[in-house]
């Protein structure tokens, strides 16, 4: 964040947050092409007990399921796994795997005291339009769901996997990116931030003037080790033809392991698309679904600084304001590790193959 009081995470992801898994499960054929072969998947975001959730849906054009159920003045304050897939409306059917591997874990809202196998799994979900890639009929289904819970880890993969198998990002290959933010000192202390993102975006990534991603402005080039491109690679690029597509969507997860309440969660979700307004030009149009989760698993315990804010204030304000411009950092970063982890997909090109090295 160009502080002296945040680094990275250790693996730069959003794992770094005490208390999630990340899993992916996707079909990919090597001759897949826009409209032929398998190429679509799914990725969950398991909270193992749950974590407190929210939700910010900006796009004109979503795709989700249990949103309502996030707002703040609502009863539920849990998410057991937060579902990311692709297959438009038709992959959220996915969640149906995502509740059935849970219930067989006896993970859910318990509904009988007599009866701990009875429970309802939270799983909120939001879809990425990729259709076009890969045949029209083959979509996520309930296994697919289940096979990316099954997967979650500490460790998993970036790129064009799971619910980035079938991404573009306005002209060039789309995918799964992550980041994390962890403070070293202030009000924060010892709190990490972390953000996955799947980019789908009918919007540009890349400044067509420099081939220098958008998401790079604020850490700057060297960070990302990126040096402008050629005119021979930038006459390449901005050749290819824009996105044929009129539904889109970048959609994603923000988290941290601080204790946080549901409004406080909210508030995080919408500085993360602040993140994805400085990586991707336009952002939120009618076109796009965008929407971000927020994540609060509780496990880290912020120092307590002694500073004493008026009582009109909540007590957590200090610290959600340092989260939250985290939170805006980490999408951004996210969003350029989706685009630069991407591999061609479909006759789709990669940044990486547009702008070597």
């Amino acid at each position: 964040m160009g502080g002296v009081n945040t680094a990275a995470g250790p693996r730069d992801s959003l794992t770094d947050v005490t208390g999630l898994l990340v899993g992916h499960h996707h079909v990919l054929d090597a001759d897949a092409t826009l409209g032929s072969g398998a190429a679509t998947g799914c990725t969950v975001v398991r909270a193992p007990g749950g974590a407190v959730a929210a939700v910010d849906v900006r796009g004109g054009g979503p795709g989700t399921r249990e949103t309502d159920l996030l707002d703040p003045s609502n009863t539920v304050r849990q998410a057991n796994a937060i579902l990311l897939t692709g297959g438009s409306a038709y992959g959220l059917a996915a969640a149906d795997g995502v509740m059935r591997w849970h219930e067989e874990h006896g993970e859910g809202i318990p509904m009988d005291p007599a009866d701990p196998s009875r429970v309802v799994p939270i799983v909120p979900s939001a879809v990425i339009f990729d259709l076009p890639v890969g045949a029209w009929n083959i979509r996520p289904t309930a296994d697919f769901g289940f096979l990316a819970a099954e997967a979650a880890a500490v460790d998993f993969a970036r790129g064009s996997v799971g619910a980035g198998v079938g991404a573009r990002a306005g002209s060039i290959k789309g995918g799964i990116g992550t980041a994390s933010v962890r403070f070293t000192d202030g009000p924060a202390a010892g709190v990490t931030v972390g953000a996955l993102v799947v980019a789908n975006p009918v919007g540009s990534v890349f400044d067509p003037r420099t081939g220098l991603p958008w998401g790079a402005g604020t850490d700057g080039p060297d960070y990302f080790g990126l040096r402008p491109a050629t005119a021979e690679q930038l006459a390449a690029a901005n050749a290819l033809p824009v996105k044929g597509t009129v539904l889109n969507t970048t959609i994603g997860v923000v988290a941290t392991d601080a204790d946080l309440g549901p409004a406080a969660c909210r508030r995080l979700a919408t500085t993360g698309h602040d993140g994805l307004a400085r990586a991707i030009r336009p952002v939120h149009s009618p076109l796009d679904g965008d929407t971000l989760f927020a994540l609060a698993t509780g496990t880290v315990q912020a120092a307590d600084q002694g500073v004493r804010l008026p009582p009109a204030f909540g007590a957590e304000l200090l610290i959600l304001d340092q989260l939250c411009t985290a939170a805006a950092v980490c999408v951004e970063r996210a969003v350029v590790d989706a685009i630069r982890s991407a591999t061609a997909v479909a006759g789709v090109p990669a940044y990486a193959d547009l702008f070597p090295g």
